[in-house]
């Protein structure tokens, strides 16, 4: 799998407990895979993100290939595919790769919301 630095990966096993069991802060999960290349693009956005906004947002990665559960339940159909949770629920889904200024204004305006 792609490593965004500082970005923990969580599988099918602990996405309850690592995301949905989150109250402190949203959670930003990106589903991932070895062959997407604008995945390896994401990675380093995805590691500027979880660094600068780390009281208010955690980042994780999860690779799409290895744990299906996940993948079906959300029903994610490309790579990237980033799903933003808040105390449990999906409440934005960014697909694509993004400019980190980009990801952080769609970000910023779902956490308003949310």
């Amino acid at each position: 799998m792609i490593h965004a630095k500082g970005v923990a990966e969580v599988t099918d096993a602990d996405f309850a407990a690592e995301v949905l069991a989150e109250r402190d802060r949203a959670v930003l999960v990106e589903f991932t895979a070895d062959w997407c290349g604008p995945c390896r693009q994401l990675a380093p956005v995805l590691s500027a993100v979880a660094a600068e906004q780390a009281g208010r947002l955690k980042v994780v990665q999860i690779d799409a290939d290895s744990n299906p559960d996940a993948v079906t339940r959300y029903g994610v159909l490309s790579m990237p595919t980033m799903l933003l949770f808040r105390d449990g629920e999906p409440v934005r889904q960014i697909t694509g790769a993004r400019p980190k200024r980009r990801l952080l204004q769609e970000l910023e305006e779902a956490l308003v919301r949310a």
